[in-house]
């Protein structure tokens, strides 16, 4: 467990320097229950502080951000209707400042000595945040030991990004509450930071002296505006490579895949883990990018861990729908890459509602209000490969392909024999030169000869075709993206 920072300790910390929005709160009413004022008094002494969060701006490696972080030592970061009052505040002048703002919760939850009056204003908060969202105006999450209860319900769990501190206690609902109803304690290891990375709720762990970097580069791609375009170069040209040669060679253990396109070819990546709501999977990578000049979110198949144990489920789909409703929200590109050997073929699977996903991720894709390029990189197998394709651009490495089922399953089907394989792959047009002439695919990416055999110059080709195609890029509509399939 990290040290616990108090709120102006962090932003000492983070901050290249900030100033405070923040009036003074009013005073207890003579409402209040016995000893209440005498507590806000203690509080004050304790703390340093006249409530439990402080609010205002500051610089975030030269950035101009807002933000709004919890004092744990006033009443355990507990909000009461003054508190709220600070926060609605402090995001609506963020809102109307068009301030990306960092909210930095740690706190126990509702006001329990202001009752009712004080827990329904979680509703007053999360309906400020959500403007803010509304405004396409980013939102990032730092969760501090300890944040709970309607906390952690409300604006703790809105983040476009949300990182947390290591080793901190995260959860609904606190753990001295449950022993205390349920007389036996809550099961250990559920509610800390690291877990919550591991299924998918929050994106990343991080300790207080690396969130700045981190934030940082976040809203670099958030927040980036318009670049000029790389120079055009001579497009390549298709080949007429056997269409079983180019499978074969996108089976390749060593070729690159998303991970490498990211780190030979991309800057200020930040990457997300999961859906934001439970599940993971890591045959799905999400992450927000820069190629070149241009940002973008990129929700991308990863081949290597889904041939290694981690085959492409429902919540990877449902992980590239996120990344969707990221990019609509926030107004920036969205890039999807194909390379997928098929989605998983299970009972769990069927549950888990596998072939509604592929249509949603269809639907939501076709109809995005935002732009949208596709890199076929390798395997494209199956409704896996079909729920990332349909783009205002799509770009497709030389040995790349695209089939109803692998050349083998097709086989068994026609032939009943998975030998003939190599021909039905020649009849189905399934190769990128197949693609390109048929109008699936717009430009072809090369390979010199094959992607395996020079990783780090292949990557920075496509980065390089991907930046050119999202400088191109107007705002896409579903009649553009669905009629390249008639």
């Amino acid at each position: 467990m990290t040290d616990r920072v108090g709120a102006r300790a962090l932003l000492d910390r983070v901050l290249d320097g900030w100033t405070s929005w923040d009036a003074p709160p009013p005073a207890a009413g003579d409402g209040a229950p016995g000893g209440y004022a005498a507590e806000l008094d203690a509080a004050r002494d304790r703390s340093g502080c006249d409530e439990a969060v402080l609010t205002g701006e500051g610089g975030l490696r030269g950035r101009r951000v807002a933000f709004v972080v919890s004092e744990f030592r006033f009443l355990a970061g507990s909000i009461g209707r003054a508190t709220a009052d600070r926060i609605v505040a402090g995001v609506e002048r963020a809102t109307a400042e068009r301030l990306p703002l960092l909210a930095a919760p740690s706190s126990g939850g509702t006001r329990m000595q202001e009752g009712t009056a004080a827990f329904v204003q979680m509703a007053r908060i999360t309906a400020a945040v959500m403007a803010h969202r509304a405004a396409g105006l980013p939102y990032l999450v730092y969760l501090r030991h300890p944040t709970t209860g309607g906390v952690f319900a409300s604006w703790g769990s809105l983040g476009h990004v949300t990182a947390a501190e290591p080793g901190a206690l995260i959860g609904f609902l606190g753990p001295r509450v449950h022993e205390g109803l349920y007389g036996e304690p809550f099961p250990p290891g559920v509610q800390v930071a690291e877990n919550l990375a591991a299924k998918g709720l929050v994106d990343a762990v991080v300790g207080i002296d690396d969130l700045a970097g981190v934030a940082s580069a976040a809203l670099d791609v958030l927040c980036g505006g318009p670049s000029e375009a790389p120079p055009e170069e001579p497009p390549a040209r298709p080949d007429e490579t056997p269409a079983w040669e180019s499978i074969q060679r996108s089976r390749r253990d060593d070729r690159p895949g998303v991970r490498e396109l990211l780190r030979h070819g991309a800057t200020g990546v930040t990457l997300l883990s999961g859906t934001g709501q439970g599940e993971a999977d890591p045959g799905l990578l999400l992450a927000l990018a820069r190629f070149g000049g241009a940002s973008c979110v990129l929700a991308g198949q990863d081949r290597r861990s889904q041939r290694t144990g981690h085959p492409l489920g429902p919540a990877g789909l449902r992980v590239a729908r996120r990344g969707m409703a990221l990019a609509a929200e926030l107004r920036l590109p969205l890039v999807t890459v194909v390379d997928t050997p098929g989605a998983v073929l299970s009972a769990e699977a069927e549950e888990g509602g596998l072939a509604g996903e592929i249509a949603r991720c269809l639907a939501d894709l076709i109809t995005l209000p935002a732009p949208t390029a596709c890199l076929l990189l390798g395997e494209g197998t199956g409704g896996a490969a079909l729920a990332l394709l349909p783009a205002d651009r799509v770009l497709v490495a030389r040995h790349a392909w695209l089939s109803p089922l692998p050349p083998e399953g097709a086989s068994v089907i026609v032939h009943r024999t998975p030998d003939r394989a190599p021909e039905m792959a020649a009849a189905q047009g399934v190769r990128s030169a197949d693609l390109l002439s048929a109008g699936f695919a717009d430009v072809l990416v090369d390979e010199r000869p094959d992607a395996a055999d020079e990783p780090e110059a292949f990557c920075r080709r496509a980065a390089t075709a991907i930046e050119r195609a999202l400088h191109a890029l107007p705002p896409g509509t579903p009649g553009t993206r669905s009629a390249r399939f008639t």
